[in-house]
């Protein structure tokens, strides 16, 4: 079986300017959607990145990080999964992920 790490990928956006990205990491749910894809290191299936939304706010939200750069669809034997895309945000915006991943962690300790 395919693993998700070894699907193909459709071309990216490029990752958007600065305000751009920080705008689509303001919202609380999208910021937890990439804390969840930053710590498991991979592609996760959507419904693994959110919890008390419903299916359609949530296709909302992925479309805004999509489009921000910072996130891909990927689709395997019709399941959807998301994957961040790290290696080319570190490009656009240096430091930014780790430090905001850093952040947000630490607020879910707390």
């Amino acid at each position: 079986m395919t693993q998700a790490k070894d699907l193909p990928v459709a071309p990216a956006v490029p990752v958007a300017q600065l305000p751009a990205v920080l705008g689509a990491l303001h919202d609380p749910v999208r910021l937890e959607m990439v804390r969840r894809l930053s710590n498991a290191g991979g592609p996760l299936r959507c419904s693994a990145l959110y919890d008390a939304i419903n299916k359609s706010t949530a296709t909302h939200h992925f479309k805004i990080l999509r489009e921000a750069g910072l996130i891909e669809r990927l689709t395997l034997d019709g399941q959807t999964y998301q994957r961040l895309r790290t290696e080319d945000v570190e490009t656009a915006v240096p430091g930014l992920l780790p430090a905001i991943v850093a952040a947000a962690n630490s607020a879910v300790e707390d």
